[in-house]
């Protein structure tokens, strides 16, 4: 009982002890409360905002951004706020803000900060980049904007940097190039909306306007001299007119070039046929010196023949302009039947001039298949007349009949003169009769060969008998004349031996009078024949003496023995 009343007194003491700390605590409380709310108050609304910042603040009914450096407490009644950087634009730079409440849109050019006001949002552009470049403009280069509101393009040329307003693009889709125009140059521009034209000539550079296009590329004007002319037409009027005046022609405003036309020169044997504005046909020739050299007319053509080709004109096709007017060659060929029934193809050639170009123009269009079909006609009318063998032994005087017994007008009338007709080969279209007419032939070529052999041969041997005679001729010719030397020598040595005798004898007679005349001609005799044996003896010549000459006998004794004669023996 005693210890009961003790725990008591000091649960009591406690409890009052308690009860006197209870508004120390309550205090202590309070203010942990005060400056826990304190703090957290200080750190949601007081923002320090640096110079690159700012501070979009969501207020219960508006938005405000208020810009850096500053240091400001938030109101304690708003959304929400967001602390973000300033977008930094450097040289060349650009982008564009757009204002979510009223929907307008400003550019803001570099450089400088980017400092949005409230319910401003920067535009991405390509790639999500808020930043855009400038467009850097060289000195021939443009470009023309488009606004999408009003319509209206603007033009900006360089040297500079240019940027697009805010709700303009770029017309072209990129920066255009100018056009740059030597002297010699020009080029046509058109405004669409106007449809005007004008022509720029060089030396510059040409930009487009607003609404203006180029109509084409650029051109080259014409240097009009005494080779060259223009033909232009006035899109106005619709006439046409040939500029001849030398100098370095660009059409006007209103004006197209047709055709550059160079001066057409014929030599004296050309000509050439041109129509005129009326359809009327002029020629002109070479051989005149008021038409050899001219450009062609507005309104007019050179009128193109069209000739057919081929060796049996099978194709139309052959276009002539300058028509040559001397005398030429031309080819045919065409088949016809002998009155034996043989089918020919024949091969040929023409030779033929034009003579009246006025006459061939006015009665055929096409010449040369004219002359050849009424050849072929009168072909087939003569060859059909004579069999296959006498049309081998006279074709050519057929030939000669086609054109030169032809009774009718029908190459004066077109204006056309054959010279010659000629057929240069011909065989049979049927195999057949072509390998009896190949026979044929071989057998008459044989027979001329061994004709023209022997002819060769008896002009060989009549050649040769001649070179014969004259060879004796010239034989008989040089015995004659050897012996009238011969003879003319013999007397000339005659001569000087009797002149040799008459003094050695004269010489005799003068030393030694009392020797005779035989002994003398004795003593002659003698020495010549001692000049005769040295001259001999000089060589390797035999000499062969008569009996007389030697004084010589001889005897022939015939001696027998039984036994023979024995070698050495000569006692025997």
């Amino acid at each position: 009982m005693v210890l009961d009343q003790s725990l008591c007194v000091k649960d009591l003491f406690l409890l009052d002890t308690a009860l006197l700390a209870l508004p120390l605590i309550r205090m202590i409380v309070i203010l942990l409360v005060l400056f826990g709310s304190l703090g957290f108050y200080l750190k949601r609304c007081l923002r320090f905002i640096d110079k690159d910042e700012q501070i979009i603040i969501e207020r219960l009914t508006e938005q405000i951004v208020i810009p850096g450096p500053n240091i400001l407490f938030l109101p304690i009644t708003h959304k929400s706020s967001q602390t973000t950087k300033v977008l930094t634009l450097e040289p060349a730079e650009y982008c564009i803000v757009k204002n979510s409440l009223s929907g307008d849109k400003r550019v803001v050019v570099g450089p400088q900060m980017v400092f949005l006001q409230p319910y401003d949002k920067i535009a991405e552009g390509l790639g999500g980049r808020e930043k855009k470049k400038a467009i850097s403009l060289k000195a021939n280069e443009y470009v023309r904007f488009q606004d999408n509101r009003s319509g209206k393009v603007r033009v900006e040329r360089g040297e500079r940097c240019v940027v697009p307003g805010p709700d303009e693009v770029i017309l072209d889709g990129t920066k255009k190039q100018a056009m740059d125009l030597k002297v010699f140059e020009y080029i046509k521009v058109q405004d669409r909306h106007t449809g005007a034209v004008r022509v720029e000539r060089g030396e510059q550079l040409v930009f487009l306007g607003s609404s203006e296009e180029f109509m084409g590329t650029k051109q080259t004007g014409v240097n009009v001299d005494e080779e060259t002319a223009v033909l232009v037409r006035n899109k106005r009027s619709g006439q046409q007119h040939l500029i001849t005046e030398k100098k370095l022609f660009f059409p006007a405003n209103d004006e197209e070039i047709l055709e550059v036309r160079k001066l057409i020169k014929l030599a004296d044997y050309e000509a050439c046929i041109v129509k005129g504005k009326t359809g009327k046909d002029a020629f002109y020739f070479g051989s005149s010196e008021e038409q050899r050299s001219f450009f062609l007319p507005p309104y007019s053509s050179i009128v193109t023949l069209l000739w057919s080709r081929g060796r049996r004109r099978e194709l139309r096709d052959l276009k002539v302009k300058i028509l040559d007017l001397r005398p030429m060659y031309m080819s045919f060929e065409f088949n016809c039947r002998t009155n034996d029934n043989v089918e020919l193809v024949l091969e040929g050639s023409f030779f033929w001039e034009i003579s009246d170009l006025e006459a061939m123009v006015r009665f055929t269009n096409d010449t040369t298949g004219d002359i050849c079909n009424h050849a072929r006609s009168r072909f087939i009318e003569l060859v059909s007349k004579v069999t296959l063998q006498e049309f081998m032994t006279k074709f050519n005087e057929i030939a000669e009949q086609v054109h030169q017994n032809d009774n009718t007008n029908f190459y004066t009338q077109r204006g056309v003169k054959i010279h010659s007709l000629e057929v240069t080969a011909y065989h049979c279209a049927e195999a057949s009769t072509a390998l009896i007419l190949e026979e044929i032939i071989q057998e008459t070529t044989n027979r001329m060969n061994r004709f023209q052999q022997q002819e060769s041969e008896n002009e060989v041997q009549l050649k040769q008998i001649r070179g014969d005679i004259e060879e004796e001729k010239a034989r008989g010719e040089l015995i004659k004349i050897q012996t009238e030397n011969s003879n003319a020598k013999s007397k000339m040595e005659g001569l000087a031996e009797a002149e040799r005798v008459r003094s050695f004898l004269s010489g005799l007679v003068e030393g030694l009078p009392e020797m005779d005349t035989d002994k003398a001609i004795s003593m002659w005799r003698t020495l010549r024949k001692e000049d005769a044996l040295k001259a001999v003896a000089k060589g390797n010549t035999r000499l062969y003496f008569t009996p007389t000459d030697a004084n010589l006998s001889i005897e022939n004794h015939e001696h027998f023995r039984e036994n023979g004669w024995v070698a050495g023996d000569e006692s025997k």
